[in-house]
C-alpha cells in the first residue's frame, strides 16, 4: 500500500469514472490527490436519451466541456463493469448493455484525452484507497461513509424524506475509483 501523502502526480489531474447507463459519477483529483471536481451526469430521461449513443453523446460533451477544457488529465480510472451473474441482481441483457456503454465511454476517454483508461474493479479500488470491507457488510454504504468521512468537500444531498438523492452514491464511487487510479 502506498503512503497517500508521499505520492504526487507531477504532471496533471486524475479522472475517475463510475459508468452506468443511468447515472455516471465523475471525480477529478489534482496532482496532490485533492478533490477538485465531483459530479454526476444523469442520463435516465428516456425521451432525451433513447439509446446508448444519445447517452454517449452527453458524456462526450461533458468530458470535453467540463473536464478537458478545465483540467490537464494524465490518468483515467474507470470502474470495471460486472462480468458475472449474482442471484437477484442484473440479467445478461443488463450486463451486456452496461459493458457496451462502458466500452463507449472508455473509447471517448481515449479519443478525447489520448489516454487508455485503467479498468479497476470496485473491490480493488476500495482496497487501494484504504477501505476495508468485512464479509456481509454493505460495500456501497461503507464506501459512501468512507468518502464522507475522508473528504470534507464531498457534497451530500438528501430528498425531502431524508434519503440520499440519486447520483450521490455514484459520485462517491467515482471518488474511490479516482483515488485508486491516483495511488496506482
Amino acid at each position: 500500500m502506498h503512503d497517500q501523502t508521499s505520492i504526487v502526480n507531477q504532471s496533471g489531474h486524475t479522472l475517475g469514472l463510475d459508468i452506468s447507463t443511468s447515472i455516471t459519477g465523475v471525480t477529478v483529483l489534482d496532482n496532490e490527490g485533492k478533490l477538485v471536481y465531483n459530479e454526476f451526469w444523469d442520463t435516465r430521461n428516456k425521451n432525451k436519451f433513447p439509446c446508448l449513443y444519445a447517452k454517449g453523446h452527453l458524456i462526450k460533451d461533458k468530458l470535453w466541456n467540463e473536464i478537458r477544457n478545465n483540467f490537464s488529465i494524465n490518468k483515467i480510472g474507470v470502474e470495471q463493469s460486472l462480468h458475472t451473474f449474482r442471484s437477484g441482481f442484473s440479467s445478461a441483457q443488463t450486463l451486456s448493455t452496461l459493458s457496451r456503454f462502458n466500452g463507449i465511454v472508455c473509447w471517448l476517454c481515449y479519443d478525447i484525452f489520448d489516454i487508455k483508461p485503467t479498468l479497476i474493479s470496485a473491490s480493488s479500488a476500495r482496497k487501494r484507497s484504504g477501505l476495508k470491507i468485512k464479509r456481509g457488510e454493505n460495500a456501497k454504504q461503507k464506501s459512501f461513509d468512507f468518502v464522507v468521512d475522508k473528504e470534507p468537500s464531498f457534497v451530500v444531498e438528501y430528498t425531502r424524506h431524508g434519503n440520499i438523492k440519486p447520483g450521490i452514491l455514484d459520485k462517491s464511487d467515482s471518488y474511490i475509483i479516482a483515488k485508486a487510479a491516483f495511488l496506482g
